[in-house]
């Protein structure tokens, strides 16, 4: 699975799975978050080291995008704290308490925890408020 984490808001704001974890996978997420947010100016994208992530046609779709690429420091799981929180959370409150019968009964059920995730989890960072009425807020008050 690959996903994109706005920081700021702490949604999830692109994803896509797959069998196999491949370059495509990064690609889908990266492209939806894009469609999704529509950037303009600069935005920095966080990932770990991994394969797909340092490869040339990533950090080419990055810059296509206007986006300045951060990497992790080699095995610093600190460095992105926020993204392996996800992960943990959405291990611990879905994935192991599940038995999937299929890949396709998993990626609906995972894809569900995002919306959950976005628009229902509360996170102590956002003042316990959801990742969507965070957003709501602050385009309140910058309104």
């Amino acid at each position: 699975m690959a996903v994109v984490l706005d920081l700021y808001s702490r949604a999830i704001v692109g994803w896509a799975m797959h069998h196999r974890m491949q370059q495509e996978l990064a690609h889908a997420a990266l492209t939806m978050a894009v469609a999704r947010r529509q950037p303009s100016g600069e935005v920095i994208l966080h990932s770990d080291r991994g394969s797909q992530y340092c490869a040339f046609a990533y950090q080419a779709l990055l810059k296509r995008h206007g986006m300045v690429p951060s990497h992790s420091r080699t095995g610093n799981c600190w460095d992105n704290a926020a993204m392996e929180s996800f992960f943990r959370s959405l291990k611990s409150e879905r994935v192991y308490l599940t038995h999937y019968r299929s890949y396709e009964e998993a990626r609906t059920d995972v894809f569900d925890y995002i919306r959950f995730y976005n628009h229902q989890r509360r996170h102590s960072t956002l003042g316990y408020l959801t990742p969507v009425e965070f957003e709501r807020r602050r385009s309140e008050l910058s309104a």
